[in-house]
């Protein structure tokens, strides 16, 4: 079996969705958002809010996934997330990081979640064929992939790999969304990339 990563662009392949029959475009925009939509949420415009959501749910899906690394609770924690933006939009200081401010919000949520006990962060299949984390994917390359990234990088690798393979943010953008400088996140970036190139590599020899 043969993985196909080659670096930068190339490194997942796959563009898997949160809905089975979600449209998988070749690329991803980058997300401009306005940030006078947050208040206009606050003033309980639902219009805005579904503007938002439409901007942002692929990068909210793939910063769900980097942190609770289970499919259905990555549906979960969006839907918790999308709930109190929709509180506390009124809140909203313009900044110029829209997406920070959101991620916080995902990453508080989900940590209230574990300290509470009703959401897990180390979840170990035994095998590729019994996980049921992403039995929506059918290409056994995209899953063994996938599940090599939730499994072996860190919190702030996945992190860094699934906003830059799924959403097409650029690392620039990612940095300032996470909170980290840009040389840090390139450098956490490729070296996530050789992790998972030896993890990968080790399989193969193995299979």
């Amino acid at each position: 079996m043969h993985y196909n990563i080659k670096g930068d662009k190339a490194m997942l392949m796959f563009a898997f969705v949160y809905e089975d029959q979600a449209p998988k475009p070749e690329k991803y925009n980058n997300i401009d958002i306005d940030e006078s939509l947050f208040k206009k949420i606050g003033q309980n415009d639902m219009e805005a809010f579904d503007q938002l959501y439409r901007l942002t749910e692929r990068t909210m899906y793939a910063f769900s996934l980097s942190l609770v690394k289970d499919h259905q609770e990555s549906l979960d924690l969006m839907q918790e997330t999308y709930l109190k933006i929709l509180s506390a939009a009124h809140l909203y200081k313009p900044m110029g990081k829209p997406l920070a401010w959101m991620f916080t919000i995902a990453k508080n949520l989900h940590y209230s979640s574990v300290r509470k006990g009703s959401r897990t962060t180390n979840l170990e299949p035994e095998t590729i064929q019994d996980d049921k984390r992403f039995s929506y994917i059918t290409d056994m390359d995209d899953k063994i992939v996938l599940q090599t990234v939730l499994d072996k990088l860190t919190e702030e690798e996945r992190e860094i790999v699934l906003l830059y393979a799924v959403t097409g943010l650029k690392h620039k953008e990612i940095a300032e969304s996470i909170g980290l400088s840009l040389s840090t996140t390139l450098s956490k970036y490729h070296r996530a990339l050789k992790k998972l190139r030896g993890h990968l590599e080790e399989r193969e020899v193995r299979a």
